[in-house]
Formats: structure tokens, sequence, C-alpha cells
């Protein structure tokens, strides 16, 4: 069972009881993956009405970065009751019903697990068996792992200040890296005064000018 077999499985279990609460569970689809803000996102997991899909289902989306069946579980729930109440009554309305119908308690807009919800799920998970899935981390603070020694035999990167070595720690994804700010080197000819300034303010202000012998000329030309 991979994930998301495991996620619909659970729907398939919690169905009897959307039913019971007056709101089927309508076609859908749910997979662990990052909700449209992505990882910078705050969102934990999000649904996207069937208007939106390409064969009128709805999707939903839960954040890689929680594995604790109980709390995902919740985060499913949450989004099926969308789904089932139609999103155009936000967190209120039949969807306040659906939720609070299942255990779930307020706020709606994050509706914290109770304990009639854990109730109801504990027999369901303890029959699925574990969730095939392992929280992701999005930052390297929170993978301390990876900033360890590099394996025999690798050449360290740089040394620091005291001579210690110090090493680079591998990217956390094949995503590009965010390209910081180039700033320019601005100098005079005459003194050998120095500054550094970004190009947008090369090209909208002007150059930027010694305090004694005037404008500067710039590494990429005057």
């Amino acid at each position: 069972m991979n994930r998301e077999t495991w996620l619909h499985t659970l729907a398939e279990r919690l169905a009897p009881h959307f039913a019971d609460l007056g709101h089927p569970i309508p076609p859908f689809r749910v997979a662990i993956g990052f909700p449209s803000a992505g990882a910078r996102g705050r969102a934990v997991a999000e649904c996207w009405d069937k208007s939106a899909s390409g064969d009128g289902r709805f999707e939903i989306l839960i954040r890689p970065d929680e594995d604790d069946p109980m709390e995902v579980a919740n985060s499913l729930a949450h989004e099926l009751a969308h789904a089932a109440a139609g999103l155009a009554c936000g967190h209120k309305g039949d969807f306040e019903k659906i939720c609070l119908g299942l255990g779930l308690l307020r706020p709606m807009n994050s509706t914290p697990t109770g304990p009639k919800f854990r109730e109801l799920l504990a027999p369901h998970l303890e029959a699925m068996g574990p969730l095939p899935h392992a929280r992701l981390n999005f930052a390297r603070r929170a993978a301390p792992g990876l900033t360890a020694q590099p394996p025999a035999g690798d050449t360290p990167n740089d040394a620091g200040d005291n001579g210690e070595e110090t090493h680079k720690a591998p990217p956390l994804s094949s995503a590009p890296p965010k390209q910081g700010t180039r700033l320019i080197k601005v100098s005079c000819k005459e003194c050998g005064y120095t500054a550094r300034v970004a190009r947008k303010w090369l090209d909208t202000v002007g150059a930027l000018h010694c305090p004694t012998h005037g404008a500067m000329g710039n590494e990429e030309g005057p």
C-alpha cells in the first residue's frame, strides 16, 4: 500500500459517516503534495473544486511535512468536508455541521482533533496499519543530519577563520537555488574610493559619485 492508497482507503472507511450526516463524499482524488502556495504557504491541506479538474473530481492535497496518521486523517477529513459541503460554504454552514459531527473541534478554519474524532478513527487506523509516509523537511535547520561530516575520502570544501574544516551541506532538492541580488562594484579612478550598488539603481538613477571627484565608473564599464 502506498500513501495515496492509504488515504483513499481511509476516505472509503469515513464515507458511511459522511453519508449518515447527510453529505456523501463526492468523487475525488487525494495525494501528498504541496498546496498551491507551495512549501512557503501556511495551509496544511487544500481542496480544489471539481470545476478545476479535467474529469470533474475534487482534488485534495496534503502537505508532506506531517506524518502523524491522526493529524493526516484530520486534514483529510477537513478537506473531504469541504468537498461534501461544497466550497461555497467556506468554513460555515454544512461544512461546520459535518466537521462537528465527525468530532472535529472549533475553530473551523483549523478543526483541531477532538476526543470523538480520535475514538472514531482509532479502529480504522489500527486496521490499516502505518501510514507509508515520512515527514519531508523543507528547511535545512529541520534536518540536522544534512550538515554532518562528509563521507570518508571526500575533500573538505572550505576552512574557517580558525583553521577548522567546514563542510557545505548538500542541497535539499533539485530546485534551482534562489538568486540573490548581484551588487556591482563602482570605484573612483582618481582616488580608488569604492562602493557596491544594485544594477537597477545604476539604470534608473545613474552613476554613484565619489565625495571628492564626482561620478564613478563600474566593473562593467564607465
